[in-house]
């Protein structure tokens, strides 16, 4: 693919535990400002590549690219949100939001008041005072994707962020998300095991099947986002459904 430095690219990457590969000759581009979501069953190492991706693990093939830079095995420089919040329950939500810029070396008090503006952006207003345990599921949710958009550098990748989230409140949290995208022009790799989620926000679902793990396929949603409720009734939306199962399946 031509044109400008992709936000994100893995090539050819190769990672094992004891011996085991557990992903190999993983290959992925990002365009800026793209969703794309990672599906998979358990065990086919959607982790295991996101540790990679992370610089949490440095893989023993391959490497990790973000807009042309090789961040392979250096964790900091692409942000890593996983399934559960992870907020500390002794600091308020600001000061949760601002950690990212506090490790960075910003000062505590200009870390939060950077945190602070975003507060309208993200609908935080009002928890300004408050404690993680004083927030809904939903409320939570918004405080950690901030906390993770302060420490990404355009880039992000999400494990599962919206499978705590009860079904009215996910609706609601997937459109402020793509607003959020668009407004923000940040790019977003996440993995999900709900494939209706996957086909309604994603541009590109990469499914990754076998053992070690490989990407198998990966499907272009067209429609254009945000993609409303009736689209997931439509017979296009149950054609990738079912392109998606025979893969899985396979």
């Amino acid at each position: 693919m031509s044109g400008p430095e992709a936000a994100l690219r893995a090539e050819h990457v190769t990672k094992s535990y004891g011996g085991r590969t557990v992903i190999q000759d993983v290959s992925l581009r990002l365009e800026q400002g793209e969703l794309v979501c990672l599906l998979g069953i358990s065990g086919a190492g959607k982790t295991t590549l996101f540790h990679s991706l992370s610089g949490l693990e440095r893989p023993e093939e391959g490497r990790v690219l973000l807009f042309g830079e090789d961040v392979t095995g250096t964790p900091g420089k692409i942000s890593y949100m996983l399934q559960r919040d992870l907020l500390l329950p002794h600091k308020k939500i600001p000061d949760n939001a601002a950690l990212p810029l506090v490790i960075r070396g910003v000062r505590a008090r200009e870390a939060r008041e950077r945190a602070l503006s975003y507060f309208p952006q993200f609908g935080l207003e009002g928890t300004e005072d408050k404690y993680p345990a004083q927030l809904s599921g939903g409320m939570r949710q918004r405080a950690a994707l901030l906390r993770t958009f302060l420490g990404a550098r355009g880039v992000a990748l999400l494990d599962e962020p919206f499978s705590a989230l009860d079904a009215l409140t996910k609706r609601e949290i997937h459109r402020w998300y793509m607003e959020m995208m668009d407004q923000l022009r940040l790019t977003t790799l996440f993995i999900t095991h709900d494939i209706d989620e996957a086909i309604l926000l994603s541009d590109r679902v990469c499914v990754l099947s076998g053992r070690p793990g490989r990407i198998a396929a990966e499907i272009r949603v067209d429609p254009p986002r945000p993609r409303d409720l009736s689209f997931s009734l439509s017979g296009e939306f149950l054609a990738y459904k079912r392109q998606i199962l025979a893969l899985l399946e396979a």
